[in-house]
């Protein structure tokens, strides 16, 4: 409740403070603007209305009736992206909840942990499935400036196949069909008419459980649940539409079936082999890795949060972890930054860089996959992932250098988003 209180009352003086100030001139001591550069400093950044302006080296005067932020012990780096969050999740919540909260109350624990996310560093987040319209009410409440919290991408529920992830299970049958949703289907027609129905709803990315998953209650594999024909469909019918497919997939056939279908980013790839990344390299889809999820979900092992067939499939996934991106970098597969926050505490995100640099990345290479990589597959990349003239104003400071320790991107000392300082 404390977490809660805190969070109702920086959104108050969020809304209290005054509107967007026509100029707000950053005094820099380190400026890196892309990840791809070197850093340098000091360095004066003047953003008008949300977008930068001007970047110039030295500290340079502000203009009369500027705002004036003064980072001159600090070093300045474009907001973060996380390909993956569940910000209406918290961790180790017990299944059968879904029988008891109503879908309302995601958007009650989801100002919360917008808050804590942006907090942290991370400007824009792809929600990677929530209840009905849980998400789409998060993302306007942050791009209206209602709720302080990153930009949201938001998938809206995740479709899956009947009695797969992401579908209602562990229940009685009775109880399955009272708590039945329509974000499932069977067959290529139904599953076009699927992405449709998402895409009227307002989804900007379809999300679909593409194999078993870990945290659901079934005893059965990680590996493909939809058949070729329906994937097929769904990346088809999405692309039409122009949106992209994120596909949740664990096992090595799974992940080689969805990225043959042309699903655009495999999040996880828990158990991806050679086979698999051939065909990821050869169709341009980039891996969202998510390895803080692991060792998120390993930290509750043996504490009876999780169901006894739960926590016999997170063991099968340890042995694994940072194997998806070694692999993926030995091909040369994109690999855009992504978390599965909400599995563990939100805020806590930045902690996927240092278990990246582990798995063989550079500290760069690493800071590239939640920048101009994680904004180049959302299709922004004019947009977000770099301090650049034109671009929308995200952007965080820390105190040290992330180019040699991504570690210091676990202390984020100050963030803007879209030109607003986040209290």
């Amino acid at each position: 409740m404390r977490q809660l209180r805190a969070a109702l009352t920086a959104v108050a003086l969020f809304l209290a403070a005054p509107a967007l100030a026509d100029t707000q001139v950053i005094h820099a001591g380190r400026l890196i603007a892309t990840a791809e550069s070197d850093m340098f400093g000091p360095a004066t950044i003047t953003v008008v209305d949300g977008r930068i302006t001007d970047i110039v080296p030295g500290v340079r005067p502000a203009p009369e009736g500027a705002t004036v932020i003064n980072l001159l012990d600090k070093t300045v780096l474009p907001g973060l992206i996380d390909m993956h969050v569940h910000l209406s999740s918290d961790p180790g919540g017990e299944f059968w909840r879904e029988a008891v909260d109503p879908d309302e109350w995601g958007v009650v624990v989801g100002t919360r942990n917008a808050l804590t996310t942006v907090r942290a560093g991370f400007t824009t987040v792809r929600e990677a499935g929530s209840a009905a319209n849980v998400g789409f009410v998060l993302r306007r409440g942050t791009a209206e400036g209602v709720i302080p919290g990153p930009r949201i991408v938001a998938a809206g529920p995740a479709l899956s196949i009947v009695g797969g992830h992401g579908d209602v299970t562990g229940f009685r049958e009775e109880v399955l069909h009272a708590l039945a949703t329509n974000f499932t289907c069977t067959g290529a027609v139904e599953c076009a008419e699927r992405v449709r129905e998402a895409s009227r709803a307002g989804s900007d990315v379809i999300k679909i459980t593409a194999t078993g998953g870990v945290l659901s209650q079934q005893a059965r594999g990680l590996e493909a649940h939809f058949t070729t024909e329906e994937m097929t469909s769904i990346a088809t019918t999405a692309h039409s539409l122009g949106l992209q497919v994120m596909a949740h997939a664990h096992g090595a056939r799974g992940v080689e079936a969805a990225a043959a279908a042309g699903i655009d980013t495999i999040d996880h790839g828990t158990f991806v082999d050679e086979a698999a990344i051939r065909v990821m390299q050869q169709r341009g889809t980039a891996l969202v890795p998510t390895l803080r999820a692991l060792t998120g979900v390993r930290d509750g092992l043996g504490r009876g949060i999780y169901t006894p067939v739960v926590e016999s499939k997170i063991r099968e996934t340890l042995d694994h972890l940072g194997d998806n991106v070694r692999l993926a970098r030995r091909y040369n597969v994109p690999i855009a930054f992504g978390t599965d926050a909400g599995v563990f505490p939100h805020g806590q995100n930045a902690q996927e860089f240092q278990l990246m640099v582990d798995a063989g990345m550079t500290p760069r290479e690493a800071l590239a996959s939640a920048t101009t990589v994680a904004a180049r597959t959302l299709r922004m990349e004019r947009e977000i992932g770099r301090i650049a003239r034109g671009f929308s104003a995200d952007m965080i400071a820390v105190d040290g250098n992330p180019l040699t320790d991504v570690r210091t991107l676990e202390q984020v000392r100050w963030v803007m988003v879209r030109g607003r300082v986040i209290p």
